[in-house]
């Protein structure tokens, strides 16, 4: 810190309109106690070139999917991004755009945000789409927000299958709310229907089920979903968006509402997030949708616009009339997510949704032939599942690592009861390659031990 009179004539004049002469007086109200009194020992600045070089060998230390083969999933899963996603979104229009509170200065966005709701609807075969939440776990709290709204009951079930990030999120929504969570137990890797019959009472607002679930494993939810029939439960269904390209939608099922997380769509793994949330219903519920949705109109010359026609957050209306507290928005990861479902189209997402669920069932079929990889679950499963590895997690992510290779996930933390159990997730993106030097290096692994 300088303690000296500053030369610099503007600096001074700043310190004399104050009315101090020393740099050091504008800490005056801070204890001498924890003030630096000694030079920080920095290192001589540099030069661009030399700066760049740096940072360029600073950021090889960092490890990525980049420089690794990941089979890590839960929710955050290593896709292939199209190159033209990152330079549509990049584009100064969009990338700096925030809410378009003008509709006439902001067509473009807002073209961007129907067509995504439009894709959203088709694809989960629901009449509403909103333009975003914050995340997957987000949209869970918020659709069993929406199912109290609607129903005024006080009582959710969720599944042990889903999350368990998203559990914890509900439940801290709904803790001052003093509304109660229950999560339905799971029998064999799935929901366990018979729980659904026993804690579906009158007062139970909404019944959360994910698909495919945490394991990757599909849920009948065409058994589960009509168990509601009659009760004014909501039925909300958590889904991959990826998967929808091969499984039937939760519409054709009864779903109420549909959400999950985007990231899937066209979004980097980037730490964890930034991603979005979405949520899709039907239109009777059209009211009760947090968030904002984009309309399509006419303007007076005939010319087809562009509106926010539903923002019920509550910076736009009296608190008590809000549907959520969503004040800020995901636009940059939606116009992702657009771009990314305009460019591969439908065809393209059965393509790869198809991969995904080839890679993922060579991999297993040749993990459990492996002696000491064993089978959890009998459940059909996507693009994720759960093996028992004769490891425990800390040497088997060594024996891995050693091979470049990231994940699998070990779900003691999250299911106490589930010891050796590992989540695998498998892309489109594993090479066989890739996957028959993860089976080679484990099988070694196990035959050594």
């Amino acid at each position: 810190m300088d303690y000296t009179p500053h030369s610099n004539k503007e600096i001074k004049e700043m310190l004399s309109f104050l009315g101090i002469k020393f740099l050091k007086d504008l800490y005056n109200n801070i204890p001498d106690k924890i003030k630096q009194k000694k030079e920080l020992k920095l290192p001589e600045p540099l030069s661009e070139i030399e700066l760049l070089g740096r940072l360029k060998f600073i950021s090889k230390k960092n490890i990525s999917t980049d420089n690794r083969i990941s089979f890590l999933g839960a929710g955050n899963y290593d896709h292939f991004i199209p190159s033209v996603v990152n330079y549509i979104i990049s584009k100064p229009e969009f990338y700096t755009a925030y809410t378009p509170y003008q509709s006439e200065l902001s067509q473009g966005i807002l073209q961007s945000m129907f067509e995504y709701q439009t894709m959203m609807c088709e694809l989960t075969g629901m009449d509403i789409s909103n333009i975003s939440l914050y995340d997957g776990a987000t949209s869970v709290a918020e659709a069993a927000n929406m199912a109290i709204s609607i129903n005024k009951k006080k009582k959710i079930l969720i599944s042990e299958t889903i999350h368990p990030e998203y559990r914890q999120v509900l439940k801290t929504y709904m803790k001052p709310r003093k509304i109660e969570v229950f999560e339905i137990p799971m029998k064999e890797g799935i929901t366990d229907k018979g729980q659904i019959k026993e804690n579906l009472i009158d007062e139970s607002s909404c019944l959360i089920i994910p698909q495919p679930n945490f394991f990757g494993n599909l849920e009948p939810i065409d058994e589960i979903f009509p168990i509601l029939s009659g009760s004014n439960t909501l039925a909300i269904a958590c889904v991959n968006p990826l998967s929808l390209a091969l499984l039937k939608p939760p519409a054709d099922f009864g779903a109420d509402i549909v959400v999950g997380d985007g990231q899937i769509l066209g979004n980097p793994q980037s730490f964890g997030g930034p991603s979005f949330g979405f949520l899709t219903c039907k239109k009777k519920y059209l009211r009760k949708t947090p968030g904002r949705i984009v309309g399509q109109t006419v303007d007076s010359a005939g010319n087809i616009g562009y509106v926010l026609t539903l923002q019920t957050r509550e910076q736009h209306i009296r608190r008590e009339k809000a549907t959520s507290n969503i004040c800020s928005n995901q636009s940059l990861n939606v116009l992702a997510a657009c771009v990314y479902l305009s460019y591969v189209g439908r065809d393209g997402l059965y393509e790869i949704a198809e991969l995904c669920y080839r890679n993922a069932h060579y991999l297993f079929q040749k993990l459990v032939a492996i002696k000491g990889i064993n089978p959890t679950f009998n459940s059909k499963f996507f693009n994720e599942f759960v093996v028992y590895i004769d490891l425990d997690s800390t040497e088997l992510k060594k024996i891995l690592s050693k091979k470049g290779i990231l994940g699998p996930i070990c779900l003691e933390e999250w299911y106490p009861s589930l010891k050796k159990r590992y989540l695998f997730a498998v892309t489109e993106k594993r090479t066989k390659d890739e996957m028959d030097l993860l089976i080679d290096t484990l099988n070694k692994a196990l035959k050594v031990k």
